[in-house]
């Protein structure tokens, strides 16, 4: 069953909505995806999610510091005010042999995307201006869904679409527990990522 876009309602009145980026890489452990990711798994340190955010906050905009977590088999990057999300650049060579989903929102410039690349190949695009790049059949019943439910809104992923799409792909309910609660591996990468 698909989970219905009102049961992420919580995401879009938290903090972290108004400008975030979410990436989901399946098989791979936080250490491993910090060092695809051209970071040293050493020199990072296990925190909060919020307590990432408060570290992030001390260096300019050109360095990316990343949170990750293990949600089942999937690593969870999470990063608040950064755009690595929607970076095809960055992302492409994370999903080397493995399916990524991706999620990427910017409030103050009405900036959303959405991607699902396998093994290097996106299948999926999603850009607020733009709509879809196309809609592979996996999704095709998930996205009449989300017409019917959220009408006008369908589009603000934020609100609760995105986070429904995510769910599908990879099998994770995002919840305020995995974000309030989990620990995360935090710390300074480079870019770009490698897939030695």
């Amino acid at each position: 069953m698909i989970t219905h876009s009102g049961d992420y309602a919580w995401f879009a009145d938290s903090g972290l909505a108004e400008a975030y980026s979410f990436i989901f890489v399946r098989g791979l452990t936080p250490e491993q995806l910090v060092a695809r990711m051209g970071g040293r798994a050493e020199d990072f340190s296990w925190m909060t999610l919020y307590e990432s955010i408060d570290a992030g906050a001390r260096y300019d905009y050109k360095t990316e510091l990343v949170a990750v977590t293990a949600v089942g088999d999937w690593a969870f990057v999470a990063q608040y005010n950064s755009w690595l999300a929607a970076d095809d650049e960055f992302i492409v060579p994370l999903s080397a042999g493995t399916r990524l989903v991706s999620l990427y929102h910017l409030d103050i410039k009405g900036l959303e995307e959405f991607r699902w690349v396998e093994d290097r190949e996106i299948r999926c695009a999603f850009w607020a201006q733009d709509g879809f790049s196309e809609i592979p059949d996996e999704l095709v019943e998930t996205i009449e869904q989300l017409d019917r439910e959220c009408a006008e809104h369908k589009w603000d992923l934020y609100r609760g679409p995105g986070l429904v799409l995510i769910e599908r792909l990879t099998g994770i309910k995002l919840t305020p527990q995995i974000l309030e609660q989990s620990a995360y591996l935090s710390g300074v990468i480079s870019k770009p990522p490698t897939t030695a």
